[in-house]
């Protein structure tokens, strides 16, 4: 369990960790939360409310082994009774090493949450090929210059349409009438 308390507090330590009934339900209705961990020696409301969350944000969440004051410690608090990882690749590694100590327990979790994992390492590595991909695009090999486009003939002079004054050039300035 020492390994697992120590991942927790990566996790912390990450900002990767909402800590608390409050966090932890608000992470999990934003879809944030990737896996919901509840303290072996939480009250029964309280594991109601993590089911109810975990139904919300359509997220795994796994009783374990471990009391509140263990969790708590792990988090730097005196207890904690509820906390959801919120990024899928430590989500996927604590469920991995609970599973290694109770494998009929947590095993199918493991399992799901490694499919998610990988899928969302497959997301990041075509996001970044597509922005590598965009940065070489502004590197265009060379081509002539365009055509520049005829010049409008100029206003009063021949060409110009009838009836239109010539627009001033230079600084204008506007003087009032004097009445006599």
């Amino acid at each position: 369990m020492d390994s697992i308390l120590h991942l927790v507090g990566i996790a912390k330590k990450a900002g990767r960790l909402e800590v608390g009934e409050e966090p932890v339900g608000a992470a999990a209705r934003a879809r944030q939360a990737k896996l919901i961990l509840v303290a072996s020696d939480a009250a029964e409301n309280t594991v109601r409310r993590a089911s109810h969350f975990a139904q919300q944000g359509n997220v795994p969440w796994l009783r374990a082994g471990f009391t509140k004051v263990e969790l708590g410690g792990a988090v730097g608090r005196a207890s904690c009774a509820l906390a959801a990882v919120t990024e899928i690749g430590l989500a996927c590694a604590l469920c991995a090493k609970l599973a290694q100590q109770e494998p009929e327990r947590y095993g199918e979790t493991a399992r799901a949450l490694e499919e998610k994992a990988q899928k969302a390492l497959q997301r990041q590595k075509e996001q970044h090929r597509h922005e590598k991909n965009l940065l070489k695009a502004k590197k265009k090999p060379w081509a002539a210059p365009a055509a520049k486009p005829k010049a409008r003939p100029r206003a009063g002079g021949p060409g110009a349409p009838a009836g239109r004054r010539p627009a001033p050039r230079g600084i204008v300035s506007i003087r009032k009438k004097q009445t006599p």
